[in-house]
């Protein structure tokens, strides 16, 4: 994607800013900030509870922000996660090449593997080590098709007024055939319509408080439809 550019958000960490839909990546109260709340705290944190194997779907690749957050968790775990990611619209090398996440982790360490994350190949699986694998989808979530079923979703879409095609009933109940009985979705979106749409395809939709510049976002639990 050619119409991206970087842009520094309050927590010191970059977002992109895409031209094509006209919407930033991440809050500009902090990228890394709002991702770690939302993703890891009020939700892989949540859900996990000492088991031997988690299954992650994520919904918008991006900056790969989310992945790198998640096998940060990993590290401090036995649990393997297997990591599935879905993206249409993969970011470009020279934007990718300035990205400063690992840096304002403190993770330089991790700046070899982080770039891996973007320049492996597309819909085949990656073995990091014995606590994460990951594959990434080059496709659109309502084509895409998994072999497994998961315990979270990461939904992280651009928002519903810049992809209102992502935010419908039917894209709920696609991914919920890939689901796990009480498995949990964790969004930033908390509309109205958005919740609407996730108690059609059979979730239980909670409030649960936002990170900085944001009152609240969405937990759901997948319940199925009775």
């Amino acid at each position: 994607m050619k119409d991206l550019r970087l842009s520094i958000t309050t927590d010191g960490s970059h977002t992109v800013f895409s031209e094509k839909f006209k919407a930033f990546y991440h809050s500009k109260h902090g990228a890394i900030q709002e991702s770690n709340h939302i993703f890891i705290e009020a939700g892989l944190k949540y859900f996990f509870k000492e088991q031997k194997q988690v299954s992650i779907m994520e919904m918008g690749f991006g900056t790969g922000l989310n992945m790198l957050l998640t096998f940060l968790f990993s590290e401090t775990i036995s649990t393997q996660i297997r990591y599935e990611t879905v993206e249409a619209y993969p970011i470009d090398n020279e934007i990718l090449e300035n990205i400063n996440y690992t840096n304002v982790l403190n993770r330089n360490d991790l700046s070899s593997l982080f770039k891996s994350f973007h320049s492996s190949k597309w819909n085949e699986e990656v073995y990091v080590n014995p606590e994460f694998t990951y594959f990434k989808h080059f496709n659109k979530i309502e084509e895409s098709h998994f072999n497994q079923l998961f315990d979270l979703v990461f939904f992280d879409a651009f928002a519903p007024e810049d992809q209102e095609e992502l935010w419908t009933p039917d894209i709920f109940k696609h991914i919920s055939q890939f689901l796990k009985p009480n498995s949990i979705l964790v969004s930033y979106c908390a509309k109205g319509s958005f919740k609407r749409a996730l108690i059609a395809a059979g979730f239980k939709v909670e409030k649960v408080p936002g990170p900085p510049g944001k009152r609240e976002i969405i937990r759901a639990t997948y319940k199925g439809i009775e």
